[in-house]
């Protein structure tokens, strides 16, 4: 997950962590989604790969089929988190999985149990969707989310690496990857 989480103060049952309201997005989220997306990008200084539009998300969020879910985190009624997500698969469980694509509270709004309330959130919709693990990724010098993430009882794999292909290389694995034999059927 590429987040900017941080560490909170206060538990998820405090009064601290009750004033976040947390609901599905609508479309009418969109802009504050898409500028809180822009907002994660600096602070994970990767601005310059941010080039998601709201159409994007509305096509992604809203379109048929959907490819992702949003959770937004209010608090006064005001958008100050968010959390997208969507399922994988888990061969080796035989069950679905949720795979939090990112998770965002802004930096005037951390360290008031926000960040835990979106996981537990996103823990209950796991078990109530019977998903076999809920995971993400985590930027390795982002210390102090590893260690926040740590004390929720999940597992940093030291042995895993992000395997990605895009842009210009996704379009030549595509055309030139396999042999057409082996491709043919699939699409």
């Amino acid at each position: 997950m590429n987040e900017a989480a941080g560490t909170p103060s206060a538990s998820p049952g405090s009064e601290r962590s009750n004033r976040l309201q947390i609901a599905a997005a609508t479309r009418d989220d969109i802009p504050e989604i898409l500028a809180m997306i822009r907002e994660l990008a600096i602070y994970e200084r990767l601005e310059h790969l941010c080039v998601s539009t709201e159409a994007d998300l509305e096509r992604a969020l809203f379109g048929a089929p959907a490819h992702a879910e949003v959770l937004v985190g209010r608090e006064s009624g005001v958008p100050v988190c968010f959390a997208l997500f969507f399922h994988n698969f888990s061969t080796f469980l035989g069950r679905p999985g949720l795979y939090l694509e990112d998770l965002f509270v802004r930096s005037d709004h951390r360290r008031k149990g926000f960040g835990r309330t979106m996981l537990i959130k996103l823990a209950e919709i796991a078990r109530e969707r019977g998903c076999g693990r809920f995971e993400w990724s985590v930027l390795d010098w982002n210390e102090p989310a590893i260690r926040f993430y740590e004390s929720l009882g999940a597992t940093v794999l030291p042995d895993w690496r992000i395997t990605r292909v895009t842009g210009a290389a996704l379009d030549r694995l595509a055309g030139h990857g396999a042999p057409a034999a082996l491709v043919k059927g699939l699409s």
